[in-house]
């Protein structure tokens, strides 16, 4: 791993209550083909990420014909401070769920299918194995496709990763989601050590598979925090890393610090890719699973060069 590179970075008041900067403002694309996408996932009764987190890249996502598969219900068991998904009582899995994300992956045609879920703190297994019958219908339905699954953290329960790991999805993904300093106030449910051993074990149980992580930015982190978070998921293996700016999603959720200009998140991404990912995403609107087969397509190519030809 090579050194950090220093970068200088200006200093910004708080945003809050001020408008959002122009790099934040997307144009809406033709509505027809993001209403198709609604209608088949609406039509199977399948819950998306997009969705329930607010995404602000639905609309584009939607319209490509591409989205981010929620299981095990939209009632999460932790309340984060940065999420929009709702804390509730969550709703019993269902049975048939695996088959119609399968059904919903192969009218839209998807090559990557990614899939994450709320916490299931209440189930005895958190979800794992759920998330196993998941990839298991979607290997069935789609042999050629590859699968990417963004899981909770398991409690750090070595068996229920394995009970994933064993069903080889081509990419293993648990976010960070901020800098060590800022866990407790932005997801007090998680543990900063805790999901980097989630990363470590999941490349133990399976090395060939990917690993992937990612952080936000804008909660009052500074350039040594995140440059630290970085070079620990090195530490731990992690392939993949993605980087985007936090968007306060509604009133109860903690207040955006600051708001990085693309240019910071190009100087993010070379930090990132010296320090040794196989493949990063950053910019204002990125999140875990934005163009997510691109991400993977990197990993793949990076697998087959002669390793002489890479660089670190």
């Amino acid at each position: 791993m090579n050194g950090s590179i220093p970068l200088p970075v200006a200093s910004a008041p708080s945003p809050r209550g001020r408008r959002l900067p122009r790099w934040l403002k997307k144009p809406l694309p033709p509505g027809g083909a993001m209403q198709r996408t609604r209608g088949l996932l609406e039509g199977l009764n399948l819950s998306t990420v997009c969705v329930e987190a607010r995404c602000p890249n639905l609309t584009e996502c939607w319209t490509r014909g591409t989205a981010t598969f929620m299981v095990l219900g939209a009632r999460c068991t932790r309340r984060c401070h940065f999420c929009a998904v709702q804390t509730a009582v969550p709703d019993p899995p269902e049975a048939d769920e695996p088959e119609r994300l399968a059904e919903a992956a192969a009218h839209l045609g998807l090559r990557h299918v990614v899939i994450t879920s709320v916490a299931r703190d209440d189930l005895p297994d958190e979800g794992a194995g759920h998330f196993a019958r998941c990839i298991a219908a979607v290997r069935q339905r789609l042999p050629e496709a590859t699968v990417e699954v963004l899981v909770p953290d398991f409690h750090g329960r070595s068996e229920l990763i394995g009970t994933v790991t064993d069903a080889r999805p081509e990419v293993y993904n648990h976010n960070l989601e901020t800098v060590e300093s800022q866990q407790k106030r932005v997801r007090p449910a998680g543990r900063y050590r805790r999901s980097l051993d989630v990363l470590r074990l999941a490349k133990e149980l399976a090395p060939g598979m990917r690993t992937k992580s990612g952080l936000m930015v804008g909660l009052g982190e500074t350039r040594t925090e995140l440059e630290r978070a970085m070079k620990d998921l090195c530490g731990v293996g992690c392939d993949i890393l993605t980087l985007g700016q936090y968007l306060k999603p509604g009133e109860g959720h903690v207040d955006v610090e600051r708001y990085y200009p693309p240019a910071e998140f190009d100087e993010l991404a070379d930090v990132a890719r010296q320090l040794g990912f196989a493949a990063v995403a950053s910019g204002p609107f990125v999140r875990s699973s934005y163009f997510a087969e691109t991400l993977f397509a990197k990993t793949d190519e990076l697998a087959r060069r002669p390793a002489f030809e890479r660089t670190p």
